[in-house]
This record gives C-alpha cells, sequence and structure tokens, in this order.
C-alpha cells in the first residue's frame, strides 16, 4: 500500500502543480500581455479601458504561482532546494517586475499630471515585460537542464543567461501579447477593438515562428528529449501536437479575418498555450529537474503529501470560488456604470 502511494502521489502532485501553472499562465498571461501592449495605445482612456478589463481576475492572478510555489516546496523539498539556487536571479527579477506593476496599477489611476501618468504607465508597460521574459528564461532554464551532483546544484548564477532560456523568454513576451491583444478583441469595441485585431496578425505569425523554432530546438538539447519524438509510447502522445497546432493556427486566423468573431482568437490562443505546455510537458517527464531527478526521487514522504492533499481539497474550491466572485462582481459594477481605479 505504501509503495502504491509512494508511486501515484508525485504523480497526483505533478499534474496538480501543472494545472496550477496552467492557470497562472492563462490567467496572469493576458493580464500581462494587456501590460505588455501598454505604450502601444496613445489613447488615456483607451489605457484605462486596457486596465479595466482585467479587474476580475486581477487579485487572485497570482495565488495560482504562491500555490504552484508552495507545492514545489511542500511536496518536492528536492526540487525546490536545486532549482531555487539555479534561478536566483531570474525570479528576483520576474518579482520585481510583478511588485512593480502592481504598483503602478493603482498608483497610474492617482496621478494628476501628464508626466506622472506616463511614468506610471511606463513602469506598468516595462514591469509586464520584464515579468514575461524572466518566466520564459525560467522555463528554458529548467527546460535546457541544470547542473547536479548528489542532488545539489553545482553550476553558476548565470547558467541561465544562454540562447535557448533568452530566446523562451521572447517567445513567451510574444505569446503574452498575442494572448492579451485577443483578450481585448473580446471584451473591446471600437477602435481600441481593431487595433488589437490587427496587431494580433502580427503577433500570432510571431508565435508561430517561435512554436516551431523551440519545437525543433527541444529534442536537440538532451538524448532523452529525441527519445520521446521518435521512441513510443512517447511518440503517439507527442505526434498529434503538431497537427493541433495547425488546426488551432488556422482557428486563429479565421477568428482574426472574421469582424463578428470576437471570442474565437482568445480561445485558440489559449489552446495554442495548452498545446506548448502539454508538449513540453512531455519532453521532460517524469523528470522534475531535467535531466536528472525525477518527481519521484524529488518527493516528501507519503504522509506529508497526503496532508498536504487533504489541505489541498479544501483550498482549490476556495481559490476557484474567490476568482469566480470577483468576475461577478466587476461585471455587476460595470453594468452599473461603474469603473474600477
Amino acid at each position: 500500500m505504501t509503495e502504491t502511494a509512494g508511486f501515484w502521489l508525485p504523480v497526483v502532485w505533478a499534474l496538480l502543480a501543472a494545472t496550477a501553472i496552467f492557470l497562472y499562465v492563462c490567467l496572469d498571461g493576458f493580464d500581462l500581455g494587456i501590460g505588455i501592449l501598454f505604450l502601444k495605445e496613445k489613447d488615456h482612456d483607451h489605457r484605462n479601458l486596457m486596465v479595466n478589463t482585467v479587474a476580475p481576475v486581477w487579485d487572485g492572478n497570482e495565488t495560482w504561482m504562491i500555490f504552484g510555489g508552495a507545492a514545489l516546496y511542500g511536496v518536492f523539498p528536492v526540487a525546490y532546494g536545486t532549482i531555487l539556487p539555479a534561478l536566483y536571479l531570474p525570479i528576483l527579477f520576474m518579482l520585481l517586475a510583478l511588485i512593480l506593476r502592481g504598483v503602478s496599477f493603482e498608483f497610474r489611476f492617482k496621478s494628476e499630471s501628464p508626466m506622472s501618468q506616463f511614468f506610471w504607465d511606463s513602469s506598468f508597460c516595462g514591469g509586464s515585460i520584464v515579468a514575461a521574459f524572466m518566466q520564459g528564461v525560467i522555463l528554458g532554464t529548467l527546460v535546457q537542464g541544470i547542473k547536479i551532483e548528489n542532488n545539489v546544484f553545482v553550476g553558476s548564477s548565470f547558467d541561465w543567461f544562454t540562447p535557448f532560456a533568452l530566446f523562451c523568454g521572447l517567445a513567451v513576451v510574444i505569446g503574452y501579447a498575442l494572448l492579451g491583444a485577443t483578450w481585448l478583441l473580446w471584451r473591446c469595441e471600437g477602435e481600441l477593438h481593431d487595433a488589437m485585431r490587427r496587431i494580433s496578425f502580427v503577433l500570432g505569425g510571431l508565435m508561430l515562428v517561435t512554436i516551431a523554432l523551440v519545437s525543433i530546438w527541444t529534442p536537440m538539447l538532451h538524448t532523452t528529449y529525441m527519445q520521446h519524438w521518435l521512441d513510443m509510447p512517447q511518440l503517439a502522445l507527442v505526434a498529434p501536437v503538431p497537427v493541433a497546432v495547425v488546426v488551432l493556427a488556422g482557428a486563429l486566423f479565421f477568428g482574426l479575418r472574421n469582424p463578428r468573431s470576437h471570442l474565437l482568437p482568445f480561445i485558440a490562443t489559449l489552446g495554442l498555450f495548452f498545446l506548448c505546455f502539454s508538449g513540453l510537458g512531455i519532453n521532460v517527464w517524469p523528470y522534475i529537474v531535467p535531466p536528472t531527478i525525477t518527481i519521484w526521487q524529488a518527493s516528501s514522504p507519503p504522509e506529508s503529501q497526503t496532508f498536504l492533499l487533504v489541505g489541498t481539497m479544501f483550498l482549490l474550491p476556495l481559490i476557484l470560488s474567490y476568482t469566480a466572485y470577483s468576475y461577478y462582481v466587476f461585471r455587476g459594477k460595470m453594468s452599473a456604470g461603474h469603473h474600477y481605479h
């Protein structure tokens, strides 16, 4: 019984952590994307409208990041102890950028002079770009592998500064920008809607290029990844992903070309993110610290995992309810003519 729990509990927790990260990407992705596109809009009223559209999920977005970090710390302590030293600088830059954009989000509404408004708008945009870029760098560093000996990080503080990791950072910035543009395409009308439709064409093409390059680059990093692309049964899981990417890309551009289609581009972009996320997951499975430490080697005792799982059964519904309630209250206030500041 203990051996069975020792096998399945890390699998369950890996899926929970992956789900939390993907929910963060979905919720905070278009949020960060709006910030990335912020300075493109010169009209101050358009900028106010852009930030008002993210008010439903603004307060709860980072909750999913915290949940993923807590799961890593409590359930996979070996991974936590090796990943964190390798990524101190990117994580620090990301957190500082998130703090900056959070402060800017609040103070931009309180500023009165054009100079202060431009400063806080620029800070919101810059913080969004840096946070998104560092998230991509963190992901790229994990995928390319961390230098470990005896479950201890033995690399340098700048091992993340590689072409692959930096390109992943750029890819995430482009992807989040597309997510933000298609979100605004769905939620807005008029000139802002038309502008987002135009820029979505460019961002959509760039995102597909980055997906193709990362897909070609990743299997070359380690022989294990290449085996996942060439050997069964992993090949059966990986093979449908490129086909699905082509289908969703077609849906994205079909929606962008159809003036009456508002929601489809956003859904298609979310689908592309899901395929990229699942494709990377298939590549690195079952390693939590590629290419050496598996989820079972990194996990805490089954008793600890069970205790945390019971708590999670109560916590997750609360987080989901909070997010849904925030969206419900926001819609009620907007329908009554109020605005978030």
